[in-house]
């Protein structure tokens, strides 16, 4: 809560360079001159400032405020607790040249009793030494997750800074350490909300806990009256030291919080309140939605009802996050609804708040990724499950978070095993990371369950994803998602779909797909060795090949190996080969969607494909790139998430002309009411290359089906059998869907004729 005496440290503040032995020495000193030093925006990151652009930190932070002494007109029991919200990722913390303490953790909210500090003077100083150091390959010990390593991240980032907030804030008596909501019931009768506090006082004493429940108004809904909030009022004996308190209190015929696709995003507030003889000591506020979530073999509920999950992977709307303008991280939101999501996976990072609060009110579920990533060192398992519990307090009460992911991928241990120069096999790649899911692990074993476990206590009313990209394998048969590369890392834009008739387990949950393609600003310096210039002008391919794909994947993140498996350039130039990846990363994407919506629960429960946006400029999977501008690979996804469409198999890349093709075709709905009437149209026209009329194949041929699809379903409408005609040298082959006279949607295939 403010009170009076409340000091927002926010602004400018010196900062210069930890490299200096004498001035680290006397950093914390009140007469030390720091006119000099650089100045740094807190909350904020040090590479914002041109003068750190390239420093890996550590880096010196002071800052000078007044928060009154002892002539301050304060009550007699009032406390001070300097609160830091964020840190990128430790820090050492001084005030008044005293020692409070360190932090570590860029999630985890860090507090420091200062009464008597702030007591004893007018004027205060404030320094912190704050470290963010890179992270290396193989196993480590770092929990910045994609901020630290990131297959849409280039080599050479560093995210250091004090990211969030700093403030004094005063409290009475009592405070609230610790808080946190959840929902883990809700049904149009009741529902219950979950809160757990721990209580801080310094002598024993009785205290009244005030909860109370209204519904919120948002400005987004029409103006009506305001009910009486629902109020919980208990006393509580406290003794001295830490106090957890945990309670329920039942919402009777709540207005439930719903999908985008289910239904409306009514919110409620919910207020705790600490009251000390009359007066409130401390508070917190929530905003909140009651739902249920439920997830069973990766078919997800929500209040009972059973949706589909189209989603994608986003990454941190900026690398520099606390750079970025809350409207940046609303637009994010937006546009993965104007995409046709219901979901957004939030890549190995935890955001901002403003990037849930939009979510809540646009009904986009979340699944939650600790920033966990890749394989740790053993020492991390306690500050692992720091992070894991400081986020769910953080997040808990978000009604669209709908997930919990305890580790992103334990088993790699470094993107630029994927990268590297452009002889480096994927087949040996492959063959590490099965065998990685496949052998015990410390990572896996031990660490993810204990994660897990930690998250699972802390928040029962959420599905708990132990670890993602793992396959089914011994003991372990049910496997979690899984990650499928199909078409760029391995195999062809047919392969997912020959994989899961083969392995249909291994479809329950598809959290990564995709294929990597320049954005509008195309390879962002140095073309592709032996592409073009301006590579090819200075010379640097011809004389050294290998480094200048190295130095491309460095700088861009590009995958190397596999584009030149998956899209060889040929006698492409570089904007040729360009535009080619853009197109071979939209057929990917929109083929493997098809593939999985077209399973819908038989046995895929949903997917994400990787990703939905850059946050710096670089050559990846994201469907748009760092300034929002989109690859055709948007459009693409957009289409093929509509909530009617219609899915053929994909014909096989040569048409054989002395085989007979076989397509089934389906149409799928994802709407919660049943189709009305529905055409489905599919034409073949074939071409031939001879200018003889005689060798023409003829007109096309037309097949239609009619009917309806039933709500929340998939139907198999019938199958195209097609032969090609003596002559023919290709296929254009395009499926429609109607209702009455509009074209809901279709795409088509374009396949060569092969005569054997």
């Amino acid at each position: 809560m403010d009170r009076a005496g409340d000091v927002d440290l926010s602004g400018t503040w010196r900062a210069a360079p930890a490299d200096d032995p004498a001035v680290r020495l006397t950093y914390v000193d009140d007469d030390l001159d720091d006119d000099s030093w650089e100045s740094l925006a807190v909350p904020g990151h040090w590479r914002s400032n041109p003068a750190f652009a390239d420093h890996d930190g550590p880096v010196l932070y002071r800052t000078r405020f007044e928060a009154g002494g002892a002539n301050a007109d304060h009550p007699p029991a009032s406390r001070a607790f300097l609160e830091l919200d964020g840190v990128f990722a430790a820090s050492d913390v001084w005030l008044d040249g005293s020692y409070l303490g360190d932090t570590s953790g860029y999630v985890v909210p860090h507090a420091y009793e200062v009464t008597d500090l702030i007591a004893a003077r007018d004027d205060h100083l404030l320094a912190m030494e704050v470290s963010c150091t890179p992270v290396g390959s193989g196993a480590t010990r770092d929990l910045t997750g994609a901020f630290g390593r990131s297959a849409l991240l280039p080599l050479g980032h560093n995210p250091g800074g004090i990211w969030k907030p700093v403030r004094v804030r005063r409290t009475g008596p009592v405070r609230l350490r610790f808080s946190r909501l959840r929902c883990p019931e809700a049904d149009p009768s009741r529902a219950v909300v979950a809160l757990r506090a721990v209580l801080d006082t310094l002598e024993p004493r009785t205290v009244t806990v005030r909860t109370s429940v209204r519904r919120a108004v948002t400005g987004h809904e029409p103006i009506a009256p305001v009910d009486a909030p629902l109020v919980l009022e208990r006393d509580h004996p406290l003794a001295a030291g830490e106090n957890r308190l945990e309670w329920n209190l039942t919402v009777p015929d709540p207005e439930l919080w719903w999908p985008r696709a289910l239904g409306g995003q009514p919110l409620y507030d919910v207020t705790l309140e600490v009251v000390v003889d009359d007066e409130v000591s401390d508070q917190r506020t929530w905003r909140t939605g009651l739902r249920q979530v439920r997830m069973r073999d990766f078919r997800a509920s929500v209040n009972g009802e059973h949706l589909f999950l189209k989603g994608a992977a986003l990454a941190p709307t900026r690398l520099l996050l606390a750079d970025a303008t809350p409207q940046e991280l609303v637009d994010d939101v937006e546009l993965a609804v104007d995409t046709g999501l219901d979901l957004l996976r939030l890549h190995g990072h935890v955001s901002r708040p403003e990037l849930y609060e939009a979510a809540d009110r646009a009904g986009l579920l979340v699944w939650q990724d600790l920033p966990v990533q890749w394989s740790l060192q053993r020492r991390t398992k306690g500050p692992a499950q720091r992070v894991a519990r400081a986020t769910v307090d953080l997040l808990a009460h978000h009604p669209s978070v709908a997930v919990w992911c305890a580790h992103h991928e334990p088993f790699a241990g470094d993107p630029e095993s994927w990268r590297a120069d452009a002889t480096n096999g994927l087949r040996s790649r492959r063959r590490r990371e099965v065998l990685a899911q496949v052998l015990p692990s410390w990572n896996r074993t031990m660490l993810d369950r204990s994660l897990a476990s930690v998250v699972a206590q802390s928040d029962a009313s959420r599905p708990v994803v132990t670890h993602s990209g793992i396959w089914p394998h011994l003991p372990q048969l049910s496997g979690t998602s899984s990650h499928l590369w199909a078409g760029w890392r391995w195999g062809g834009p047919d392969s997912l779909g020959s994989l899961l008739r083969w392995w249909p387990r291994i479809g329950r949950f598809v959290a990564e797909f995709g294929a990597q393609a320049p954005g509008a600003d195309g390879w962002l310096g140095a073309s592709p060795p032996g592409l073009g210039a301006p590579a090819d002008a200075a010379g640097s391919d011809a004389a050294d090949p290998a480094g200048a794909w190295a130095e491309l994947s460095a700088r861009t993140a590009f995958e190397v190996p596999a584009a030149l498996r998956s899209v060889p350039p040929g006698g492409l130039d570089a904007d040729g080969w360009a535009d080619a990846l853009r197109a071979h990363q939209a057929e990917v994407v929109r083929g493997h969607v098809e593939t999985l919506r077209r399973l819908k629960y038989r046995p895929t429960g949903g997917f994400c494909a990787f990703a939905l946006t850059e946050p710096v400029p670089g050559v990846t999977a994201a469907l748009v790139d760092h300034a929002r501008r989109p690859k055709p690979a948007l459009a693409a996804m957009r289409e093929a998430c509509a909530p009617l469409i219609v899915v053929i198999d994909r014909p096989p890349t040569e048409i054989d002309a002395c085989q007979p093709l076989r397509l089934d075709v389906h149409v799928v709905n994802d709407r919660r009411v049943p189709s009305g009437e529905l055409e489905v149209v599919v034409s073949a026209a074939w071409t031939s290359d001879s200018s003889d009329p005689d060798d023409h194949p003829g007109p096309p041929t037309r097949t239609v089906w009619a009917g309806t699809v039933g709500a929340d379903s998939v139907v198999r409408v019938g199958a195209a059998t097609l032969s090609a005609p003596p002559g023919s040298t290709a296929l254009d082959l395009t499926v429609e869907l109607f209702d009455g006279q509009v074209r809901l949607g279709g795409r088509t295939h374009r396949r060569p004729v092969i005569h054997g």
